[in-house]
């Protein structure tokens, strides 16, 4: 008890020195030593704000998985037409493979956005896919980190007729991105000076998904981002040598029966 009641005071202790040059015995200078404490202490303790935007982003973002994502992204059974469209903001973050280890700045600046949204009653819901683990799903929406997407779901009219699905992509900059930026994108509606998602891999409105194929070419996608780059080159080196090969092949028989390349007879016929 003693011990953790003494961790949790040092990081206030240390803010105090680095304000202050801490007092010591015959004139001694302990700065340095408070230093070498600080390097010891773990990230939770000397981080406790991060720590809690953390735990409340835990608590309020939906992760969207390639099993979940299409009955999560639905309006709820309440929402009517006069409510208007229902609000999604979905981060699209990565590990070091898809985001090359920089979405580190991303995510703290996504969680803190997201303790700020639980005590906003107007913010929208908030989602999160991880391209590293999900890979197909990444793939089947043709997106990649380090952006967000703000969803405008539709309620379905009367006559059960579904309006079109409008997705705003606001690219993030990995390193300067602040959580008052991203909190702007729905409180300012920054959203609106985004490009919208259009096109063959629109996630609900697109050719793809209207005949149910975004999934299996999601598949196929994440399939040839599994081969490595030689395999490509190794492919294409097949086929130019077999087009060149029948070209060579159809050039000797011409000249076999003594007719010119161009397929005219011969001037002796």
């Amino acid at each position: 008890m003693r011990f953790t009641t003494t961790l949790l005071l040092l990081p206030a202790a240390l803010a105090l020195a680095q304000d202050q040059k801490p007092l010591g015995f015959f004139g001694m200078d302990f700065e340095p030593y408070f230093e070498k404490a600080k390097a010891y202490l773990p990230a939770a303790l000397s981080s406790p704000v991060t720590t809690g935007a953390s735990a409340i982003a835990a608590k309020n973002v939906v992760p969207l998985t390639n099993d979940n994502w299409k009955t999560i992204l639905t309006p709820s059974p309440s929402a009517t037409t006069a409510s208007g469209p229902e609000n999604w903001m979905i981060l699209i973050s990565g590990g070091n493979k898809t985001c090359f280890g920089k979405c580190g700045d991303v995510e703290r600046a996504w969680n803190e956005s997201a303790a700020i949204f639980a005590a906003d009653p107007t913010a929208p819901n908030l989602g999160y896919i991880d391209c590293e683990s999900q890979a197909i799903l990444c793939s089947t929406w043709l997106t990649g980190p380090a952006a967000i997407y703000y969803v405008r779901l539709p309620v379905p009219a009367a006559d059960q007729s579904k309006p079109a699905t409008t997705i705003y992509t606001v690219t993030l900059n990995t390193t300067t991105v602040t959580a008052k930026e991203i909190v702007e994108i729905h409180t300012k509606k920054t959203y609106e000076q985004a490009p919208t998602y259009e096109g063959l891999f629109h996630p609900f409105d697109g050719t793809l998904a209207k005949f149910g194929l975004n999934v299996v070419v999601g598949y196929i996608l994440w399939g040839f981002g599994l081969l490595p780059s030689w395999t490509f080159m190794i492919l294409i080196s097949f086929v130019s040598r077999s087009i060149m090969n029948r070209r060579i092949g159809r050039q000797d028989a011409t000249m076999a029966q003594g007719r010119p390349l161009g397929g005219a007879p011969a001037a002796n016929q």
